[in-house]
Order: C-alpha cells, then structure tokens, then sequence
C-alpha cells in the first residue's frame, strides 16, 4: 500500500505555534507601575538628601597645594576661603571660593574643586616678581610679568631688577598726558625681557623718560636700553655684545649696537 503524502505545514501554522511556545509577556498593572515609580522617587531623594544635607559627605579637610615659599602661607588661603568645614561637600561654591582665593594679592590663579569624599581642593599659582619698584618712602613694590603689583616690602627680592624713577624735566612736565604709571608699566616690560644672567644680578633700571631707560649692573658696566620697544631683539644683542667686556653696552638702537670703555 503507497505511504500517503502528508503536506508540510504552511508558515502561518508555524508561526502559530511559536506563539504558543513563548511565555506570556509581563505586564505591570497601573498600581505597580505606581509603586515602582514611588520607589525610585524615594531613593533618589534619599541619595540627594545624603549627598546635599547630611553629614555622610560634609568637608572633613581643606588641601592646599601650589605654595612655593613662605611669602603665602597656607593659613592665609585658609583664612580667605571661609568656614566651608562640616558643611556638605556637594553644597560649597567653588566658583565664590576661587574668588575668594583670586583675592589674594599674591595668587595669580586658582583652582577649586571637590575631592570625594570628604576633601575641598585648591590649587595656587603665585605671582612671580620680575621686578621691584622702588617707592620715594625708600620701599619696594614687587610687579608681575603682566604688570601687577602685589606686595611691598623694605627690600626687593633677590634676583630681579630694581625700578628707580629719575625722571627728566621733560617726563616730569609731560606727566599729565603720559603719567609715571606708564613708566613704571614700560620698565617692567624691559625686565621681563632681560636676559636671566643679566636680572639675576638685580640691576638697577633707571627710567628718565619712555624713551631714555638705562640698566647699570653690579660689576659698574651700563646698558642703555632706550625706550621699551622691540625688547626681545635688544636682549639677544646685549647678549652677543657682553662676550667683550666693557664700560657701556648700548642697544638703544639694536640694529646699530654699541660698546665704550
């Protein structure tokens, strides 16, 4: 007897049947969908609540870092950046504590930020003098590259120029329309320019006028400068010049120096 042909399922069977394999899909009712949401909301305000008003992640330490001496000391930026202590970490206001720490006469930079757990970071960037301006009382303001002063003291630091004004009747008469502030403004650009040999002798730089600046070094030998401009060409001059020794150097015209005996 011939074995009947049976007629291979077609595919809406098949895939019917995989219907009936596959387990019911879970579905939340409203209620659970309501208690679940209830209970991420707690949770979320239980992590804000410790995170922004209890004591688990308060300020336990203030670090300091970036001091490069004793002329600011780490009390003094303690004193400027307040009691933020045994508050929360998450609620201080870094941007109104890198103020605070900007504040200070002797910092040029600061960084703040957070250190979880338990620690407030700062980081200083002092001003580093490149030259001290010396006042009529006989004292010393001590200037930045940029120009800024930020502290004086009855002696200049070791190692960078001395400022002394000695004004020409000239530049005294012509001090309503270019006033000494510009002067002292130009000779801080000669000295952040001189050569690190040359400044760390601390010469004394005379300024008559913008344009008449002299430096006379330790050893007894005179530079006449001139005025501020083109510094960095006057600098790499006076370099190749000081290879002879002699009694002046002159790069008032750095296209056309000059030495005397």
């Amino acid at each position: 007897m011939a074995d009947r042909l049976t007629a291979a399922p077609s595919d809406e069977e098949l895939a019917a049947e995989d219907e009936e394999d596959e387990p019911p899909a879970l579905r939340l009712s409203r209620r659970g969908v309501l208690v679940l949401s209830g209970l991420g909301a707690a949770v979320l305000s239980l992590l804000a609540w410790l995170v922004f008003y209890s004591s688990v992640l308060d300020v336990r330490s203030v670090a300091i870092q970036g001091l490069q001496g004793d002329q600011l000391t780490v009390d003094e930026v303690r004193s400027a950046i307040g009691p933020v202590q045994h508050g929360p970490l998450a609620r201080v206001d870094l941007d109104a504590v890198q103020r605070r720490v900007q504040a200070i006469p002797r910092v040029a930079k600061a960084e703040v930020w957070r250190g979880w757990p338990h620690t407030l970071r700062v980081k200083v960037i002092e001003r580093q003098p490149v030259a001290a301006v010396k006042s009529s009382d006989g004292k010393f303001t001590q200037m930045d590259a940029s120009g800024v002063s930020f502290a004086t003291e009855p002696t200049p630091p070791p190692g960078v120029p001395v400022v002394e004004l000695q004004l020409s009747q000239p530049a005294q008469d012509a001090a309503g329309v270019f006033p000494t502030s510009r002067l002292v403004q130009g000779a801080v650009r000669v000295a952040t320019v001189l050569p690190p040999d040359v400044a760390k002798q601390s010469p004394a730089l005379l300024v008559r006028s913008y344009d008449d600046i002299e430096l006379r070094l330790p050893g007894g030998a005179t530079v006449r400068w001139g005025s501020p401009d083109r510094g960095q060409r006057k600098a790499t001059v006076l370099l190749a010049l000081m290879k002879q020794k002699a009694g002046t150097y002159d790069v008032s015209a750095p296209d056309a120096p000059a030495i005397s005996s």
